[in-house]
C-alpha cells in the first residue's frame, strides 16, 4: 500500500469523505425542487460538510492535546450543522424525510466518533451529569510536556 497521511487512516475521516460524496448528489437533487430556493441551504451544507472534514484532518496533525480536541470539536460542530441543513431541506419541502435519512445516520455516527475523539484529547472528565475540568496547573504541565517534546524533536533533527 502506498504511503498515507495520518488523517487518511482515521475511520471518521473516511466516513466524512463518504458523506461528502453522498451529499453532493442530494444537493443536486434538492436544487431541482420546484418553487423552493435551495441555493443558500445547499451552499451552507457544502461548506459545513467540508469544514468537518478539514478540521478533522487539521486536528489530527496537531501535537498539543488541547489543540487537537478543539479542532475535533469544531469538526463535530460542523457535522451537526450539516444535519441541521438536511433538516432545512425537508422543512422547505425540497425533499422528503426518507431521502435524507441515510445522511443523518452517517452524520450521527460522525458526531459520535468525533465526541469520543474530543473526550480522548480533552482535559475534561465527565462523571454522571457533572463536568469537571482539569486544574490550570495540570493543563500548564501538559503544555510544558508538549513544548519539551517539540524541543526534543527539533534537537534530534539537527
Amino acid at each position: 500500500m502506498s504511503e498515507m497521511f495520518d488523517h487518511e487512516r482515521l475511520d471518521v475521516y473516511k466516513l466524512e469523505l463518504s458523506f461528502i460524496a453522498w451529499v453532493t448528489g442530494l444537493m443536486k437533487e434538492a436544487k431541482k425542487a420546484p418553487e423552493v430556493s435551495m441555493a443558500e441551504v445547499c451552499d451552507q451544507l457544502d461548506r459545513a460538510s467540508l469544514s468537518s472534514l478539514l478540521n478533522t484532518a487539521e486536528g489530527n496533525g496537531k501535537r498539543q492535546r488541547h489543540l487537537r480536541a478543539r479542532y475535533f470539536d469544531d469538526a463535530r460542530g460542523s457535522a451537526t450543522e450539516s444535519a441541521a441543513c438536511l433538516d432545512a431541506i425537508v422543512a422547505k419541502g425540497a425533499l422528503p424525510l426518507e431521502r435524507i435519512q441515510a445522511g443523518k445516520e452517517m452524520l450521527l455516527r460522525i458526531v459520535q466518533m468525533l465526541m469520543k475523539t474530543v473526550e480522548r484529547f480533552s482535559n475534561t472528565v465527565r462523571e454522571g451529569e457533572e463536568t469537571y475540568g482539569s486544574t490550570d496547573a495540570a493543563a500548564e504541565a501538559e503544555d510544558e510536556d508538549d513544548d519539551e517534546d517539540e524541543h526534543d524533536l527539533q534537537t534530534r533533527s539537527r
